[in-house]
């Protein structure tokens, strides 16, 4: 007998191939028959299997897709507090990957119980969680990567995987150290591969570093691994690839707009080195800045031609992510903006009023330095968000370049006052720049790159600033009722099957008999996401941005339904994935 049974259902199966009608049914978590319907079926909307089910729906209309597989999130601490990576599942998110940007929460000194409150207080600072969500909402039991993994056996909705990040592996073999020292010697480098091997033996996935200059701790220092050599980076890179189906991951300075050559140079060498894919995050793409796209995927043709590969991943829509003058976000990453945004917010306005400082902060806002930052300086672009005191009243909405018109004020002076009223708390919410024809043009060509991949929503992350996890919904509406970019077997395959077949998953992202049953059920005449609204949900009533699914009928996780009408059904039938058993071995050559 089968579990479930979808009766006359269109497939799109992850593969590309052309959608057909089906009945699927579901055994043990997987799928155990698809029954195709015949030519005269498909007219008549029939189509049998004839073996019974426990529960069976008709589905004529909808579309089943393989769960999406969202490559690079940070659901690392979350899941303790919310086993439904929400709002991820919700969107048809089936499996995620964790432990990205070389932040892990293991392994972590049995000895040194510090060690998680500076972890606690990087990851609040690195990656905007809530610091009250982290200290309250996980059990923090753990000190081995694998311990870490058993504490989520059993108690999650979603396939999960992590990679080890190279800063808690710096962490627990040179403490304090870690961050302001260079080399940890030849015992500090023997022992921080020994805690890879350790981790990569319980299931990481793999490896994953930073250099950017973005990171810094919760003390306002560069992370640990941005203190790394090269030669560090070289032989952890080695002992990934002693490891069957692991990955890298490599985040630097020029993955926020283009690579220098040093660090092509790098992340080459880390690929060979391993013999294993490397992925970055993210690829921006804009019509406005042309030799990025080409800059950015010569390291994928160096990579190749030296027998590795490197594979840039990017998002095919445009998450919607707020900004304050108040709390830290993207601004205070603008060249010398950090100085003005992190004073007593006393000081902060005076400074902020001040003509001279606002036309230097604009001229650094604005420089090559900023990088892809720059877009952020177009501040008559910016849409007035929640406000607080009387005198903005009526203000939520509206664009800060009427609001600078009526008032006789340059945009970037009005949008100061504005947030001075509300002492700085109001959000605002910049307009993308990167909306026009010619960028959606670029990215429709640059998604046909072989070592191009959809992903990067850093779901779990930066909770109250941006809200990336209702990708695959947002793609799929804009694929079928907008733009129209790629037909919907080609989508479903960028969010499915890609991802899968580059983290080598077993089994996970197609539908095919004898596969496991990870599918979303959609409306195609409705499949969405919602606008982003910040709720109050988080362990210490911390606030975060949300967004509802729309169209999204059912979402399974190994045959189970954890998702009907985007409400959870508080089943936890995920599985944590681990290297080796989970995954196989893909080459640099896939």
């Amino acid at each position: 007998m089968l579990d479930h049974l979808y009766r006359r259902v269109t497939v799109v199966d992850g593969t590309g191939a052309a959608a057909y009608v089906a009945d699927v049914g579901i055994r043990a978590g997987r799928i155990a028959v698809i029954d195709r319907t015949s030519g005269s079926a498909r007219v008549m909307g029939a189509g049998r299997t004839g073996e019974r089910a426990r529960t069976e729906e008709d589905a004529h209309g909808l579309v089943l897709a393989p769960g999406f597989v969202d490559p690079h999130t940070h659901y690392d601490a979350q899941l303790f507090w919310d086993p439904y990576a929400t709002p991820s599942l919700g969107h048809g998110v089936t499996t995620v990957v964790g432990g990205n940007c070389g932040f892990s929460l293991a392994p972590l000194h049995p000895g040194r119980p510090g060690d998680a409150d500076y972890t606690r207080r990087m990851m609040s600072r690195v990656e905007g969680m809530s610091l009250a969500a982290l200290e309250e909402g996980a059990p923090w039991t753990w000190s081995s990567f694998g311990d870490y993994l058993d504490a989520l056996e059993g108690r999650i909705a979603v396939n999960a995987g992590f990679m080890a990040g190279h800063c808690a592996l710096r962490r627990r073999v040179m403490g304090a150290e870690a961050v302001g020292t260079a080399d940890p010697g030849a015992e500090g480098l023997r022992r921080m591969t020994v805690q890879l091997h350790e981790a990569l033996d319980a299931g990481a996935l793999g490896l994953s570093t930073t250099r950017s200059a973005t990171h810094a701790d919760g003390d306002g220092r560069p992370v640990a691994s941005r203190w790394a050599r090269p030669g560090e980076l070289h032989a952890l890179a080695r002992a990934v690839g002693e490891h069957e189906g692991t990955q890298l991951e490599a985040i630097v300075d020029g993955c926020l707009d283009r690579f220098a050559d040093e660090e092509i140079e790098l992340l080459v060498d880390m690929t060979t080195a391993a013999g294993r894919p490397l992925n970055w995050n993210v690829l921006t793409i804009d019509a406005a800045v042309p030799d990025r796209v080409p800059r950015q995927l010569a390291a994928s043709e160096r990579a190749r031609a030296a027998g590795g590969r490197i594979v840039a991943l990017t998002m095919p829509v445009l998450a919607p992510m707020n900004m304050s003058l108040r709390t830290f976000c993207a601004l205070n990453l603008l060249p010398g903006w950090g100085d003005v945004l992190t004073l007593p917010v006393p000081q902060r306005i005076d400074r902020l009023r001040d003509p001279a400082v606002r036309t230097e902060l604009l001229r650094r806002a604005r420089s090559e330095e900023a990088g892809v930052f720059r877009r952020l300086a177009d501040f008559d672009r910016y849409v007035i968000g929640d406000t607080y005191a009387k005198e903005n009243d009526g203000l939520s909405g509206r664009v800060v370049r009427d609001i600078a018109a009526e008032r006789g004020m340059d945009p970037f002076a009005c949008l100061v006052e504005i947030c001075a009223a509300d002492e700085l708390r109001t959000v605002l919410w910049p307009m993308p720049t990167d909306n026009d024809d010619a960028s959606w043009g670029l990215r429709r060509r640059t998604w046909n790159h072989e070592d191009v991949l959809l992903g990067g929503s850093d779901a779990g992350a930066h909770l109250d600033r941006m809200c990336g996890a209702p990708y695959p919904t947002r793609f799929l509406g804009d694929c079928l009722r907008g733009r129209k970019l790629v037909p919907l077997e080609r989508a479903v395959r960028m969010l499915t099957d890609e991802p899968a077949r580059l983290f080598g998953l077993r089994g996970r992202g197609r539908i095919a008999e004898g596969w496991w049953a990870d599918l979303v059920l959609f409306d195609p005449e409705r499949v969405d996401a919602g606008a982003a609204t910040l709720v109050h949900d988080l362990p210490g009533d911390g606030p975060r941005l949300d967004a509802r699914a729309l169209g999204v009928v059912s979402v399974r996780v190994n045959g189970v339904e954890t998702v009907r009408h985007d409400v959870v059904t508080g089943a936890v039938p995920g599985k944590v994935l681990r290297s080796g058993r989970d995954t196989e071995t893909v080459g640099t050559g896939a």
